[in-house]
């Protein structure tokens, strides 16, 4: 929609509230509730706000922001909440009006500007795991379900199934849902689109998908690996390059259909994924899922089944070219997506340019090699913790030139203090096994 269009169908339907949503450092959305009464001059002037108190944003002394709405994410919330409420996405402004330097959606706009000077655009197709639970002080899992199972027709279910139908509502396509592997855990696949609008819709799903459990009761979580020795949750990330409407990963004569474009680019993604972890995966929970055993992939290669690798090719469908891609397979769906898709936008861009070679693939089961195996291989591993992460970021010259020298540095500020701050706390773990005995 344009400025005309959001003001007409607010009148129309009668809308009386609308929440302009932006994020954060680490992707958590930032939300001011305005009136139907504020809505013309905040889509000419923006809505200021206090930058300070925001995580990642600015000093206390240079704290005034402007939170732009976009009028092209104009969308009627599905629920009523005592009348029917909007939303549109933010972009955030400095007071003299251009983008800010640490805006998560402004950064990914900057980097997707390198691929339309190339004329491409840039698709993700992402895939949101996730948990239901009983509550948030004392979760229990809400079945015993596993992958794909078809189970008599349950509150998780139901659950899913009004969250397609809302989603459906805001224009963001479901492909398909299902039963994941770990008890309560349920996976929705979002059709592919530009890399802005997929990451729009991921920020938009999330808080869809919490709402209608929140409605019902219930407590849903991305938070990577809630239950031990369970799958965790991931957020598969299917991407490919178009120009013209022809897919530039697509190579017929290629015995993966892969375009030499394609593997350079994918090559890029695999000699950075160790610099870019801290970003794919942030928390410090996060490294509970990166371990050994599970399908959650540890190890930089890639296959064209294998999926115990970091990057997976689909299987080429005959008549089907579009859908030639890649799949990165670490990301969790308690990433920040605009950086993200920043950063591995930025990774095999690098490659392309370089004209990097791919690595040969990996069809053997990894977890099941030695580590003198995987060593022969040149297999390498994903850093094993937040802590080691951060010291593999640090000295990223790819995420200093992606992600700008201030949000570099604030991300680093703030990773550096969760692990400080968990590093230090006592567990349960310790206590049972360590207390009677030391």
């Amino acid at each position: 929609m344009k400025k005309d269009e959001v003001l007409a169908t607010v009148a129309k339907r009668g809308i009386r509230f609308i929440r302009l949503l932006f994020c954060d450092i680490v992707g958590f959305p930032k939300c001011v509730t305005i009136t139907s009464d504020e809505l013309e001059d905040s889509l000419d002037n923006g809505k200021g706000f206090d930058g300070s108190s925001i995580e990642g944003f600015t000093r206390i002394y240079e704290s005034d922001m402007i939170a732009m709405p976009d009028p092209s994410t104009f969308k009627v919330l599905p629920w009523n909440n005592g009348g029917e409420e909007a939303l549109l996405f933010c972009d955030v402004l400095e007071p003299d009006g251009t983008p800010y330097a640490g805006d998560p959606r402004s950064t990914l706009k900057r980097v997707l500007g390198l691929v339309e000077k190339r004329g491409w655009i840039f698709n993700i197709g992402p895939e949101l795991e996730y948990f239901y639970f009983t509550n948030a002080e004392n979760p229990r899992p809400l079945d015993s379900a596993g992958y794909f199972d078809l189970t008599p027709p349950d509150l998780g279910e139901a659950l899913r199934k009004k969250t397609i139908i809302a989603l459906d509502s805001l224009g963001i396509h479901v492909e398909c849902s299902h039963h994941e592997v770990a008890p309560s855990q349920h996976e929705v696949d979002l059709k592919y689109c530009d890399a802005l609008t997929a990451a729009d819709n991921v920020m938009l799903s999330k808080l869809v998908i919490k709402e209608i459990a929140l409605q019902a009761g219930v407590h849903a979580t991305f938070m990577p690996k809630p239950i031990y020795g369970e799958n965790g949750s991931g957020m598969h990330l299917h991407q490919s390059l178009i120009a013209d409407g022809r897919n530039v990963f697509y190579n017929p004569d290629d015995e993966s259909h892969l375009s030499d474009t394609a593997k350079s680019y994918a090559e890029g993604l695999l000699q950075h994924a160790r610099e870019i972890t801290l970003l794919t995966d942030q928390w410090v929970n996060s490294y509970k899922r990166l371990v050994p055993g599970y399908e959650a992939p540890v190890y930089i290669s890639w296959a064209r089944m294998n999926r115990s690798t970091l990057i997976r090719v689909p299987r080429y469908r005959p008549g089907h070219e579009m859908s030639t891609r890649i799949e990165l397979r670490c990301p969790d769906p308690a990433c920040n997506p605009y950086l993200v898709f920043a950063v591995m936008l930025a990774a095999g861009l690098k490659g392309i340019d370089e004209k990097l070679t791919l690595r040969d693939h990996v069809e053997e089961n990894i977890f099941a090699m030695t580590a003198e195996q995987r060593e022969e291989r040149g297999i390498k591993v994903l850093p094993g913790n937040l802590s080691e992460a951060i010291a593999v970021a640090r000295k990223s010259t790819l995420l200093r030139e992606t992600l700008g020298e201030e949000t570099f540095e604030k991300l680093l500020r703030n990773k550096t203090a969760e692990w400080n701050e968990y590093r230090s706390v006592v567990t349960p773990y310790e206590m049972e096994k360590d207390l009677p005995v030391l």
